[in-house]
């Protein structure tokens, strides 16, 4: 997927800082190209979950954000996201005491 496409399905208006910083998540995620189209899939399941996939501020990788405040809600993103993980073999990374993940990259 090209790279303005990818940040226009993430919600981003592509420019040269965000197509550099998205190039820097894809070299930075193990086996990037194997698993890009589940992540894009992820994004769109987690919608209804207030939940999305972004790229983030602090390292270079993807994350997955779940900013749902019903209990069930959650559940149902984590639920979702553990699946995604399990099935396509995507290494991810909880952070402590939040509702976000960083998308390692594939693990096979």
């Amino acid at each position: 997927m090209q790279n303005d496409a990818m940040l226009i399905q993430l919600g981003y208006t592509p420019n040269e800082t965000l197509v550099k910083q998205l190039k820097a998540i894809k070299e930075n995620t193990k086996n990037y190209e194997k698993i890009e189209k589940h992540i894009m899939d992820l994004h769109d399941h987690l919608k209804v979950h207030n939940g999305y996939v972004a790229m983030s501020n602090s390292k270079d990788h993807l994350k997955i954000k779940v900013e749902a405040t019903e209990p069930q809600s959650i559940v149902e993103a984590n639920e979702k996201i553990h699946y995604f993980s399990q099935k396509y073999k995507v290494a991810i990374e909880k952070l402590p005491n939040k509702e976000t993940y960083y998308i390692l990259g594939f693990e096979h």
